[in-house]
């Protein structure tokens, strides 16, 4: 006997070829005709996911959103999947899909009393490996997806789908889409019958989408025949759910295993609208060390915990990560939505991050005569050593032809520092941005203070070109910018070269108008790259007027670094690079500025490594994965590196907001950003965007980038990359600030004492007064760490298998501390 498990659904984009408020009316209009068919066909019932369309019923039309409460708990309406939307799988960060399912899952067991343990993600572009582990926690044990479309690495439709630290779910690879059109279900459906062998069981996804729609009494009605021809000749064809139907497949099937990620698909999605991936890392990254500074100051301070903004933010978050907009595959009205929305998330995050900021000041001692005071908060729990950044005013502007150089002391102690140029422009000796090198401790505030030596004029830098190369060394590493290419030709570390010559080639990529780029899974050929502007045009793009300067030069030069400067050109777009140069440590730091102007190109950064046979490696969700070595595009988070066994050394490459690159023969190439047009969809051998008019396209203009490089031998870099990578990602807070003297001084409050295990969130529950403290091993092998919180007189040993996600309770009122679920239930 065959079976076949219908599941009605009504795909509904929010956002996509309209804008939200279109996505809020057909989920309104859909969700009213699905439960007219709830109430008049028997048996039927309908499936629907995603926090963000309910939202928009209950605001919208609460007499509808009774309604479906009513059909929920009759079982004529089936909450499905369960998470706030459906996300991209692959570049949110590990904490952002447990938000996903938190505040997916909390919302309708508030609302509807009911808790999914079946995942679905029909629409994504792929799917990271670490999903698995982070929906097996959070109370999965199914998972429906549908591309990669033709999926070749899993051993079947239905299979084990392996993650990290031994977790698996059973994943279901949607057969035929998850689709139909109006009064065509029944063709699938025979379709599929047709297809299966006897005495097997399928699912199948049917109902209107894209635009909502879902089903329709013309459907429902050929359904009822089916259903009745189907028992007659011993078949079944039944209304069902995602539950449901892994309930009975279990009994009856094998499921073959498959570890990795499944990917890729659209890999132009992974570059495509670079200003709405770089603000959704950023407000990732406000977000989570926001809320460590607020249940510090809330548990030492006794500040008010401000959990609704928070969740109000959180949800910026989780609607710009849907897998129209974070991708960068919607229309250009969506785009500029989506921005907005994510400016809404970080004002608010910047708001609470000054309350959480001013609260920690308490305690701090006033500031002595002609001493200006540089308060830096490091939210991480482990000591972090760093270059920092602050400016300040001066008391008075200083109207005489000298310069007032800032001198940074901690503890009465000069420690390094460097004035820089100010962001503002006035030519007076009145604003100062000092630069220093420091040791903060752990989840605290850390105070420095500047005094201020008058000299006859700033310091010129002493770093100069010699036979054309600016030489640097500071010991442990060596530097060689090249004056003729304003290429990095050398870094040697230890004395040991790392790179080829040539680094930090900005290359330009022949690429098409399609922003999901469905036809390759790699971007080629090279046709470009931009080179050194000429002295003259170099100074005219520059804006400077009363000089000739070279193209390459040394801006600022001082006791923490030195950073140089070159402007380059390719057709009618430009880019200037900065290279940061330590006093101290094997860090570069690469800042890249884009003024683009090209149409369907994409634009890389080269890094040529030694590592010719290396293997290539990148940062996912609660893990660490192996990218293609073949120059194919793969998609990472926060680090990739080359590395290699038997040279034992790695190569990694930190950043602040990209997603996309590739590697082939030890050659980093970081991908930028893209030019297609907006929305331009292939279909068949069409035009991808209309040829009697101006089409804009995406990413046209400046854009910003920020890349850290190190180098050294492989353990140790893997150990610590994660950490670096999150200290340059949620950035200690520094600022300038006259404190009273008034209030007791908090200390260091949440510690991390061993190993390198990272802190992934740190946050007031979603139900009661307690705090969650997740925590997370980022190397890949067992881990011992003590979580150590002396203002509780808490000392709690935690061990961690490899990639392990555990999520603790800290009570904050007994000070203890206990295991919990992912979803912050028992």
């Amino acid at each position: 006997m065959k079976k076949l498990h219908l599941i009605s659904n009504a795909h509904l984009d929010p956002v996509w070829q309209w804008e939200w408020e279109e996505g809020a009316a057909a989920a309104v209009s859909t969700f009213r005709a699905a439960a007219d068919f709830c109430e008049e066909f028997d048996g039927y019932v309908f499936n629907h996911n995603e926090v963000i369309l309910y939202q928009w019923v209950e605001e919208y039309e609460p007499t509808l959103f009774a309604r479906i409460q009513r059909l929920v708990r009759e079982g004529k309406w089936h909450i499905m999947g369960g998470w706030y939307l459906q996300p991209d799988c692959n570049m949110p960060s590990g904490e952002s899909f447990v938000r996903q399912m938190l505040l997916g899952k909390t919302y309708f067991r508030d609302r509807f009393g009911v808790e999914p343990t079946t995942a679905i993600n029909f629409d994504s572009f792929g799917h990271t490996r670490g999903l698995v582990q982070i929906m097996q926690q959070a109370g999965y044990d199914s998972y429906i997806f549908m591309r990669p479309d033709g999926f070749d690495k899993a051993p079947a439709q239905e299979f084990l789908w392996k993650g990290f630290n031994d977790s698996a779910i059973v994943a279901h690879r949607i057969s035929g889409g998850y689709n139909t059109q109006l009064g065509e279900a029944h063709l699938k459906i025979e379709k599929l019958r047709e297809e299966i062998p006897d005495g097997a069981m399928t699912m199948v996804l049917w109902g209107v989408g894209n635009h909502g729609g879902g089903p329709s009494r013309v459907d429902l009605r050929k359904i009822r025949k089916l259903m009745d021809e189907a028992a007659d000749t011993g078949g079944e064809i039944v209304h069902s759910t995602p539950e449901a139907y892994f309930r009975e497949v279990r009994g009856k099937k094998e499921f073959p295993a498959y570890a990795g990620d499944l990917n890729p698909r659209f890999v132009g999605c992974y570059t495509s609208m670079i200003r709405i991936k770089q603000k959704h890392r950023q407000l990732e990254n406000e977000l989570y060390m926001t809320e460590k500074m607020l249940s510090a100051a809330a548990l030492q301070t006794g500040l008010a915990y401000p959990a609704d903004e928070l969740r109000e933010a959180a949800k910026d978050l989780l609607t710009a990560q849907f897998h129209d907009i974070l991708p960068g595959s919607s229309i250009q009205p969506a785009e500029e939505a989506a921005l907005r929305q994510l400016d809404h998330g970080l004002e608010i995050l910047a708001r609470l991050k000054a309350r959480a900021f001013f609260a920690q000041a308490a305690g701090q001692p006033k500031a002595e005569p002609k001493e200006y005071p540089v308060l830096v908060y490091n939210p991480h729990p482990f000591p972090v050593r760093g270059v920092f950044e602050c400016e300040f005013m001066l008391e008075d502007q200083n109207w005489k032809d000298e310069f007032s150089m800032p001198v940074a002391y901690r503890d009465g102690e000069r420690i390094p520092s460097q004035p820089e140029k100010e962001l503002s422009s006035l030519t007076l000796d009145w604003r100062k941005r000092v630069v220093f090198e420091a040791d903060l401790a752990p989840s605290s505030m850390n105070r420095f203070d500047c005094r201020i030596e008058m000299l006859e004029r700033k310091p010129e830098p002493e770093l100069q070109a010699s036979d054309g190369v600016y030489r640097f060394s500071n010991g442990e590493l060596s530097v060689a910018i090249n004056a003729a290419t304003g290429l990095i030709d050398e870094y040697a570390v230890g004395g040991r070269s790392i790179l080829l010559p040539g680094a930090f080639r900005p290359i330009v990529v022949q690429d098409n108008e399609d922003p999901w780029r469905m036809d390759t899974n790699a971007f080629s050929p090279d046709i470009g790259a931009f080179s050194l502007m000429a002295p003259g045009a170099g100074t005219d793009f520059s804006g400077v007027k009363e000089r000739l300067l070279p193209s390459v030069r040394v801006v600022e030069d001082g006791e923490v670094r030195t950073v140089v400067e070159a402007v380059l050109a390719y057709g009618a777009s430009a880019i200037v690079l900065t290279y940061k140069l330590p006093k101290r440590g094997t860090e570069l730091e690469v800042r890249v500025r884009t003024f683009w102007n090209e149409k369907d190109k994409m634009l890389k950064l080269s890094i040529p490594t030694v590592l010719r046979d290396g293997s290539y490696v990148g940062q996912t969700a609660f893990g660490a994965q192996e990218l293609p070595g073949n120059g194919d595009e793969a998609v990472a988070q926060k680090w990739v590196a080359v590395q290699s066994e038997q040279a034992d050394l790695a190569v990694t490459c930190i950043n602040d907001g990209i997603y996309g690159s590739d590697c082939r023969d030890g050659e980093i190439r970081l991908s930028l950003l893209r030019s297609p047009g907006y929305c331009a969809h292939p279909i068949g051998d069409r035009p991808l965007l209309p040829q009697d008019r101006f089409s804009p396209r995406i990413d046209q203009g400046e854009r910003q980038y920020a890349f850290w490089l190190n180098a050294g031998p492989l353990a140790e870099r893997r150990a610590v990359v994660d950490r670096e990578a999150d200290v340059r990602n949620e950035k200690p807070y520094a600022l300038s600030f006259f404190p009273s003297g008034d209030g007791e001084k908090p200390g260091s409050f949440v510690r991390l004492e061993e190993g390198t295990v990272q802190l992934s969130a740190f946050k007031k529950e979603e139900r009661g007064d307690g705090f969650i403290v997740r925590l997370f091993e980022p190397t890949g092998f067992p881990q011992v760490t003590h979580v150590s919180i002396p203002a509780l007189g808490l000392r709690h040993e935690v061990r961690l298998n490899g990639f392990e996600i555990r999520t603790l309770r800290l009570d904050g009122a007994s000070g203890a501390l206990s295991d919990i679920g992912l979803c912050e239930n028992e």
